[in-house]
């Protein structure tokens, strides 16, 4: 009961503030940063996410978070832990332990390694000097600040480039073959289902192609029941089914674990992939 006055309450808000809700939707709404959000700010933001949730439009939920990030992504990133020491470090660095030995054993040379969704981009470099035989390593984000921050940090690296841009538009206009791409700690959640399927069938058109996807899944999402993507947790992104999305798609998992306990509201799936 108490969750449906407070939903209830937030769509009244909507209604009364159109201009108020219009600026919270341009901002982005799917975090509430530095708790910004006044408590009639955070209803109004969780009765737009159920409102889209509910008429199941999710190109508005993926636009809501594109928003979000492209507006705040440098502030949310300043304020946060580093993710390389209290995420990737201690839970993510199997897959590519593995990564390195089917590198070693493949007759194909890798030249590029694409990170979309870089944030602070130390992850990006970290790798870059775990895997000195690949020449470019790319960072997309779609935070011009954030981009702009990290290519004055790491201006001592000439094989790190970043750019601004949306990662699955980048690829489409510059993927090409006998590249590594990678997410980690949570970026493809924002794609919608049909969004990842045009991304991934993109890639299984490249020759070559490996991917590695470190995404979160929501605990209440079974895909036993339902094998599709579905919106979770308090931000309405999205549990996407890899495994079934990288198999529709023509590529082959030679990698797969999940790393429990490091969110309340989900888990985290590791997905190593590659198109034969």
């Amino acid at each position: 009961m108490k969750k449906q006055i407070k939903e209830f309450t937030g769509a009244i808000l909507v209604q009364l503030q159109p201009e108020k809700a219009k600026s919270l939707i341009k901002k982005g709404i799917s975090f509430n940063v530095g708790n910004e959000l006044n408590l009639n700010e955070r209803l109004m933001r969780a009765a737009l996410l159920k409102q889209a949730e509910k008429n199941k439009d999710f190109n508005l939920l993926a636009n809501y978070h594109k928003n979000f990030w492209e507006q705040t992504g440098r502030k949310y990133f300043s304020e946060k832990e580093s993710v390389l020491n209290n995420f990737f470090l201690p839970h993510c660095l199997p897959v590519f332990e593995m990564l390195k030995k089917l590198l070693k054993d493949s007759p194909e040379e890798y030249h590029t390694m694409v990170e979309i969704g870089t944030g602070s981009g130390e992850v990006l470099e970290y790798l870059s000097r775990q895997f000195p035989q690949i020449e470019k390593f790319i960072g997309i984000d779609l935070s011009a600040d954030q981009i702009e921050f990290n290519t004055k940090k790491y201006q001592q690296y000439p094989n790190i480039d970043f750019v601004v841009a949306d990662g699955a538009e980048w690829i489409r206009e510059n993927g090409t073959d006998n590249i590594i791409v990678f997410t980690s700690g949570g970026v493809l959640e924002y794609f919608t289902q049909q969004q990842l399927k045009h991304l991934f069938n993109y890639l299984n058109l490249l020759k070559n192609t490996i991917f590695i996807a470190i995404e979160p899944i929501g605990v209440d999402v079974d895909f036993t029941k339902n094998p599709n993507s579905q919106p979770y947790g308090i931000e309405r992104s999205f549990s996407h089914n890899y495994t079934q999305l990288f198999e529709d798609t023509g590529f082959s998992l030679w990698y797969q674990s999940v790393i429990e306990g490091v969110q309340k509201e989900a888990d985290f799936g590791v997905f190593g992939a590659i198109n034969l």
